[in-house]
């Protein structure tokens, strides 16, 4: 009779052997396929834009944005205070930003810019929101560098890391 279990039990743990290994090699192969395209989203302020040699760098304070319900349980959380006089967030948002550390990240070339509001004319009476505005990356560095009618780094914008690279800024417009 054990003979008769051994027969059995030896097969089945051979294929529950290569089962393991199979999956184990299957979950190795997916991670290091996936790794390549892995993009990170965050939310910052940026600080400085500098090109040297032909390459871009944005040197960047990362903050935590939220809106909405999340925005005013946080606000209620570390402000209670203020949350129970104002009874939530101002104008839906709420950033914080507890950390005082620059993050530099290289830009890609062919990084897309979407912009909220911007000075188009030098007036500041023609200031005027234009949602979802792209514009190229030379554009960007050069309405970041101007600080008269609008100061581009009063503005947290939405970017996405790829590949060690930031391809997309997305200002947030803020009231």
């Amino acid at each position: 009779m054990f003979k008769r279990k051994s027969v059995v039990l030896f097969p089945a743990l051979v294929l529950l052997f290569l089962s393991l290994v199979t999956t184990a090699s299957t979950v190795g192969t997916r991670a290091d396929a996936q790794s390549g395209n892995k993009s990170q989203e965050l939310t910052v302020y940026i600080h400085a834009l500098k090109s040297k040699d032909g390459h871009t760098i944005m040197t960047a304070d990362p903050i935590e944005w939220y809106e909405g319900a999340e925005a005013n349980r946080i606000f209620a959380e570390r402000e209670p205070e203020a949350a129970a006089e104002l009874g939530g967030v101002p104008d839906d948002y709420y950033i914080v930003n507890d950390s005082d550390s620059l993050t530099s990240y290289p830009i890609a070339d062919n990084a897309t810019v979407t912009m909220q509001i911007y000075d188009h004319t030098g007036k500041p009476g023609d200031l005027d929101i234009q949602w979802n505005e792209a514009i190229t990356l030379h554009k960007f560095m050069t309405e970041f560098a101007k600080k008269d009618i609008i100061d581009l780094s009063q503005s947290p914008y939405h970017i996405t890391v790829q590949d060690g690279k930031v391809i997309s800024i997305v200002q947030q417009y803020t009231p």
